[in-house]
């Protein structure tokens, strides 16, 4: 297993990662995502009703593995343990990490999120940020 400052370093370069999450039965569900590293803890952002959310409510474990947009992975997977963030800090935190990796990519893409939920006078969707702690 790698330690944890190897697979930020491993991490660091890749665009996205695959984070997998566990279903009540144990069938893992990964999912290609942005995320961003900051002071060792990694943070992905996902909807309020996304069924990773769900997963991570009935068990903190996850896995993670660099991956290209449509999922294939590059990389070595590593274990680690999610939670959702709450408090003010944490996600203003998550929020500077994502938008320093991804910068105008991840403005322009939540702008075009924009114009098809007010055409459809939809609410707003919530983002919610989780933070994964890689377990060595």
């Amino acid at each position: 297993m790698l330690a944890q400052s190897e697979v930020l370093t491993t991490l660091t370069g890749a665009k996205y990662v695959s984070l997998t999450t566990f279903r009540k039965s144990g069938e893992a569900v990964a999912t290609p995502m942005w995320f961003a590293a900051s002071s060792g803890t990694i943070y992905v952002e996902t909807g309020r009703n996304a069924g990773k959310i769900k997963r991570i409510h009935h068990t903190s474990q996850v896995t993670l593995a660099p991956c290209t947009i449509n999922g294939t992975v590059t990389g070595a997977s590593i274990d680690g343990r999610a939670r959702i963030l709450t408090e003010a800090q944490e996600i203003a935190t998550a929020k500077e990490a994502m938008s320093r990796k991804y910068g105008l990519i991840r403005r322009l893409y939540y702008f075009g999120m924009v114009i098809p939920r007010i055409l459809r006078r939809r609410p707003k969707s919530e983002l919610v940020y989780i933070a994964i702690e890689v377990l060595n």
